[in-house]
């Protein structure tokens, strides 16, 4: 049976699809040179000269043979473009029922404070007037991902495509977990890259993400216990299934100790995940599988908690370039590859960079070099 995978960028899942001896095909946006070496591709840019759209996304699908579908980002916001690819095929991922009460925040915020779990205060449309002035405000879009569209708040009031969340002094992280929809298994805490200049970023957009996130042992080994707790009772009450991520402020909180606070669920495949592969040897689709069947695995991530550390950086141009010939690229530590000749305007991303390290130092250091590399290639051939 072949496996249709779709989202905005397919290559990562399609990598693992493959190394776990799984027959997929994938609808896109982009179309990397490494994943079409890969894989049977069909990318809204590249074919069809189109903007990124989940219409466009379910347009393309429709013409392609499938028996099952595996959905990810940003489709989670687009429970009924789901359920449309869904019809008449195996839905293998979080239905689209959990996905309007996991992504709906006056669900989630509920849950939170009947849990007691620590989340930043957040506000919808029409309760601006709650907004604390002497908390940094956050607007964020409601249908969320990547970081893409937030902005300080400056008093205006919002729309219903919009809320509020109080900002969290801390460190962004991010956990990938794998649940049947009673229980989990937590197989990844990562620190997250957000709007790093190194990498050409802004705001506060996603550019990558440094695993394990770097903590001393003894706050490593709690906040994990915390993370985990965290992740099991979303699983329980929202019957989360397959793998799923949580985007995390780690902070102090109200003992003064370091905790997570839960920004977002991100019910399907994260990005993190592919660093979560390589380092610990776990091929995240065929887990992906397995628990959608009820099976989860027979992992430990509090032996994993001290390194050595993986990392992946988006790099963003930071003017319009020409690519060059990239031949060569992935054997380079580089993925999401372009073809030659391909015009990429400034704060578009090029590629991502891998590297690794014994210290989280080293490895961030790796990951810069490998950074400057692609820029000084791309940056000889700019416009």
């Amino acid at each position: 049976m072949s496996i249709l995978v779709v989202g905005l960028s397919t290559r990562a899942i399609a990598e693992s699809a493959v190394r776990g001896g799984h027959r997929v095909v994938t609808v896109d946006f982009f179309g990397d040179r490494d994943q079409r070496a890969l894989v049977e591709n069909y990318a809204l840019l590249r074919d069809f000269a189109l903007p990124f759209s989940v219409e466009g996304l379910l347009l393309v699908s429709r013409h392609l043979d499938f028996g099952a579908v595996v959905y990810i980002s940003n489709l989670e916001n687009h429970p009924e473009v789901v359920e449309a690819l869904a019809r008449g095929r195996v839905l293998l991922g979080n239905a689209p029922a959990v996905l309007r009460r996991v992504r709906d925040w006056r669900t989630l915020r509920a849950f939170c404070r009947e849990e007691s779990l620590l989340c930043p205060t957040t506000l919808l449309s029409g309760e601006e007037p709650e907004a604390d002035p002497t908390v940094r405000w956050l607007r964020k879009p409601v249908r969320s991902g990547g970081g893409h569209g937030i902005r300080p708040w400056t008093g205006k009031p919002l729309d219903e495509a919009h809320i509020l969340q109080a900002y969290v002094e801390g460190r962004p992280a991010s956990a990938a977990f794998v649940a049947d929809g009673q229980r989990c298994v937590v197989i990844g805490l990562t620190e997250q890259l957000i709007g790093r200049r190194e990498l050409g970023a802004r705001g506060f957009t996603w550019c990558g993400n440094i695993l394990p996130l770097a903590l001393p042992p003894d706050e490593g080994a709690a906040l994990l216990k915390d993370v985990e707790r965290m992740a099991a009772r979303l699983t329980r009450r929202f019957d989360l299934r397959g793998v799923n991520g949580m985007d995390l402020v780690v902070a102090k909180g109200p003992k003064g100790r370091l905790c997570p606070f839960l920004v977002e669920i991100n019910p399907r495949y994260t990005a993190s995940m592919e660093l979560v592969e390589w380092a610990y040897g776990l091929n995240v689709f065929s887990l992906h599988l397995e628990a959608m069947a009820g099976r989860l695995p027979d992992f430990s991530l509090a032996q994993h908690l001290l390194g050595p550390y993986f990392g992946k950086g988006i790099v963003y141009a930071r003017q319009t370039v020409i690519v060059p010939e990239t031949e060569g690229w992935v054997e380079r530590g580089r993925r999401d590859v372009p073809f030659p000749g391909e015009r990429i305007e400034a704060g578009h991303p090029v590629c991502t960079v891998l590297a690794e390290g014994e210290t989280r130092e080293r490895c961030w250091n790796h990951l810069l070099a490998g950074v400057e590399a692609v820029r000084r290639e791309i940056e000889s051939h700019k416009l």
